[in-house]
């Protein structure tokens, strides 16, 4: 793995199997790193399928983060409650497991580019702002949705780890289409029941 999203996710995760670490230290040790990584780490399990009561921690967590990027913040800061979180060890094996996977896609599609671009405070302010946006729609209830926000949310982190400005605009391509998706997904459940009657008349 050369990524350093994939090089730093891997190492947290080892830790995490060895002695579990709550979020708030994970923080602690990665400083304004912390925001891709502890993302990375929040979302990645969502390309997966996923045991219920994990979502609303997962996802609060995501989306504060996300908020305070979009505020221009630098260092992430948690409720304690939410800090306080234990990643459950099965949990953390699953997630070595499908990272590899993750990896392989990644290391073929990014490097530095345009990182001028990549390391602008507005450009971290306008990342979070879709972070932020992709995260709501993550934990929206539209069955079966979970993995197409959080492709969108993770090119923006590997991007922003990897300092791949070309990577983030292709990020915010990404984050229009999944919101045209979810566009027509609500269209088309809102107009449902006036075409029920019509389908079986």
């Amino acid at each position: 793995m050369h990524l350093r999203f994939a090089q730093d996710i891997k190492l947290l995760l080892e830790r995490l199997a060895n002695q579990p670490l709550t979020l708030a230290d994970i923080m602690a040790e990665t400083s304004e790193r912390g925001f891709s990584l502890i993302i990375g780490l929040l979302v990645l399990p969502f390309l997966f399928p996923m045991p219920p009561g994990l979502t609303g921690p997962l996802g609060s967590a995501c989306l504060l983060l996300a908020i305070q990027m979009a505020l221009g913040k630098r260092s992430p800061w948690l409720p304690k409650k939410i800090a306080s979180f234990k990643f459950p060890h099965w949990f953390v094996l699953k997630l070595l497991r499908n990272l590899k996977k993750v990896t392989r896609v990644l290391e073929k599609i990014t490097r530095p580019r345009l990182v001028k671009l990549a390391q602008s405070p507005q450009v971290w302010r306008l990342n979070g702002i879709c972070i932020a946006w992709l995260t709501v729609l993550l934990i929206s209830p539209i069955p079966f949705t979970n993995p197409i926000p959080t492709v969108g949310i993770l090119l923006f982190v590997v991007a922003t780890l990897e300092a791949d400005g070309l990577l983030m605009c292709v990020s915010y391509g990404v984050t229009i289409l999944i919101t045209l998706f979810f566009g027509f997904i609500c269209y088309a459940l809102w107009q449902a029941p006036s075409l029920l009657p019509n389908i079986f008349r």
